[in-house]
């Protein structure tokens, strides 16, 4: 044999033995995680369900308000979500009229995915999503601008679009 294969050989092996003891065990962890994906969509409707029941449960403060003062698109939508997963509907339409929305969005998903056994129980080929995704997103951009222009000019017709104080 040539002394320099040796060498490699055991220079190889002393580089890749830091991931040998690790990934056996990781790689069964990982298995049962990827096929408990399904879980993810009811856990998270769980979670917002009882955050409605309990508001002081930690969540994400927006960062453009935080930065800029103005609120995004999508402020107060988690309270106004877990406010009509708990059967609040007034207070969520008072907070974001896309909260009952997204409630009923998410009850779905969670369910289908249950049944599915996987987290994105919709075929990968299928164009709707992407389609009510942009139809979405349009709408909201459109909420969002009446909700700013709302803000400042306090007619009546428009003040219920004005986003909650506090």
């Amino acid at each position: 044999m040539l002394p320099g294969r040796d060498s490699h050989q055991a220079q190889r092996l002393r580089r890749s033995s830091w991931r040998q003891p690790i990934r056996p065990r990781l790689k069964p962890w990982l298995r049962q995680l990827r096929g408990m994906g399904h879980l993810l969509p009811a856990a998270l409707t769980g979670y917002l369900a009882i955050k409605g029941l309990h508001p002081d449960l930690p969540g994400w403060p927006c960062p453009l308000q935080a930065l800029t003062g103005i609120p995004c698109p999508t402020c107060y939508l988690t309270r106004a979500t877990s406010q009509a997963l708990v059967g609040h509907l007034e207070q969520s339409i008072r907070l974001h009229a896309f909260g009952p929305l997204l409630a009923a969005g998410l009850l779905v998903w969670s369910l289908s995915s249950w049944r599915a056994g996987t987290m994105w129980p919709w075929s990968s080929q299928a164009r709707w999503p992407l389609l009510a995704s942009m139809g979405v997103a349009a709408t909201l951009l459109l909420y969002w601008l009446l909700r700013l222009w709302s803000r400042g000019s306090g007619l009546a017709p428009w003040a219920a679009l004005a986003f909650p104080e506090g």
